[in-house]
């Protein structure tokens, strides 16, 4: 399973309301960091689809969800459970690592 585009429409059912972890990866085209990044978060979609939700909120065309989130620098991974933020990175990270954050 590909990684999910979250949007201001489908945040509250995808995001908050989910019963699994969520790891949401802020991103943007124009970023390099963005796009190392990016084969491993659909990498980790694909190994915990059972077990946790993984989206993508591009920065550029979501820019509310991007302040609500105080999104300064790109990537930033923010990790999501009963609807509240439990951890945050910024940056590029290792498969383990992002996986690690959903534990």
């Amino acid at each position: 399973m590909k990684a999910i585009t979250i949007t201001k429409q489908n945040f509250e059912s995808l995001v908050l309301k989910s019963d699994k972890p969520v790891l949401l990866d802020f991103w943007a085209s124009w970023c390099g960091p963005c796009k190392m990044v990016g084969p491993t978060i659909e990498a980790v979609a694909e190994e915990t689809m059972e077990s946790a939700v993984v989206g993508k909120i591009n920065v550029d065309e979501e820019q509310e969800l991007a302040q609500a989130f105080n999104i300064m620098s790109i990537p930033t991974l923010v990790v999501m459970k009963n609807g509240k933020v439990v951890q945050n990175s910024v940056g590029v990270k290792s498969k383990q690592a992002i996986l690690d954050m959903l534990k």
